[in-house]
């Protein structure tokens, strides 16, 4: 357990995005527009080119959404695994509320998909509105500066985060449609390699990278999303007990800038991709479209606001400092920017053209609806109501 905490990194974490998030904005209006164009067709097979070589041939959108976003679950990992060390989830007391909020936030969303969808070929699609966008959300309460008080912005950062592990697993265990178990069997070799030398007080990160890159190797060819890989190697990766940089938080931030400058852009200027269509708007009525926005937007602020309530009310946690019942509902309507990670799990969940349309245009709607309603709410928040 690390005794000091470097808060230098959470800074660097938080200002990269903040601004991360306002080139997402900006690629997604490039992608809409593209979309929208007559450049659409050779957009879209720009994306098909295959690029490599052997059993590594794949299309550009392949290495998008499978090797870049693995490097963007690696700095997740590593966020994890920093806030577990050191941060806001590294004691109960401290993690219960962050951790708590998050549950409520996946399970009342994917409970009024559910609900909306039974029945319908569209009910895979369960995990879409269980998903926070760290890079959004942060971007919004970033804009509301001295309006908010500072532990609700951190606050946020860790509830984000404790959600994209629950992401993550819901990837891994309900995402995952076969297994090849003797690639399954190699990636676990490759993992007790790293887990050795991370015991063994291996600390050069070139000795975790290199295997790194085999691990998601085998874990693409094991039938388990590879991005997987991403968070399984960040909790090899070694921290220290002292407040010196350690090869954690140096990968991290090496890797916080690219992720948000330029990988988590291009993942969305190449996966938001909505040609508007007429027929969309009657999408959003449907009870995927529905689920969709109701699951994200009343789902999360219900499930965030609620069960932070339950948890202070049985005294597992207290209200981050200077918070008052008011700004955790805020904070709840922003949780359901669910952008990113929610385009990603429906590209999962739906094989139909048709379905991952209208999960996209309820995923963009949800996550306007949200992220302007969450902001003028907590703009219109006194900071003297904390508490009450």
């Amino acid at each position: 357990m690390a005794k000091l905490i470097n808060l230098d990194v959470f800074k660097r974490f938080f200002r990269s995005e903040q601004i991360g998030g306002f080139i997402l904005l900006i690629c997604v209006a490039i992608s809409l527009i593209i979309a929208n164009s007559s450049a659409k067709d050779t957009f879209i097979n720009f994306l098909e080119i295959k690029l490599g070589f052997g059993p590594v041939n794949y299309s550009i959108l392949a290495w998008i959404n499978d090797a870049l976003m693995a490097i963007f679950f690696l700095l997740v990992g590593l966020e994890i695994k920093r806030e577990l060390v050191e941060g806001e989830l590294s004691s109960v007391k401290s993690a219960a509320l962050p951790v708590i909020a998050a549950l409520g936030g996946m399970l009342v969303p994917a409970l009024i998909y559910a609900l909306f969808n039974k029945g319908e070929a569209s009910a895979s699609g369960w995990g879409i509105p269980m998903a926070t966008d760290i890079a959004f959300a942060l971007a919004i309460i970033a804009m509301l500066g001295k309006s908010v008080p500072t532990s609700l912005k951190i606050f946020l950062a860790a509830l984000a985060i404790v959600d994209d592990l629950g992401a993550i697993l819901v990837i891994a265990i309900f995402y995952t449609h076969q297994i090849h178990f003797e690639y399954l069997a190699m990636a676990g070799g490759i993992l007790v390699l790293l887990g050795l030398m991370n015991y063994f007080g291996v600390k050069k990160l070139v000795f975790y990278l290199i295997p790194g890159i085999f691990l998601w190797y085998f874990i693409h060819h094991s039938g388990i999303h590879a991005t997987i890989a991403g968070v399984l190697l960040a909790f090899t990766i070694p921290t220290n007990e002292t407040d010196e940089e350690s090869p954690l938080e140096k990968l991290e931030h090496f890797l916080t800038t690219p992720v948000n400058y330029i990988i988590m852009p291009i993942f969305a200027l190449a996966n938001t991709n909505i040609t508007f269509q007429k027929e969309m708007l009657a999408g959003l009525v449907s009870p995927l479209g529905l689920g969709i926005i109701v699951g994200l937007f009343v789902g999360k602020t219900i499930g965030v606001t609620f069960f932070s309530w339950l948890a202070v009310k049985l005294k597992w946690a207290d209200l981050p400092t200077g918070a008052g019942w008011k700004h955790i509902l805020g904070l709840g309507m922003l949780a359901g920017i669910g952008f990113t990670m929610s385009i990603f799990i429906a590209l999962l969940s739906f094989s139909e053209v048709l379905h991952v349309s209208e999960a996209k245009f309820a995923i963009l709607t949800a996550s306007i609806l949200s992220g302007v309603v969450g902001f003028v709410f907590l703009k219109s928040v006194k900071r003297d109501l904390a508490n009450i």
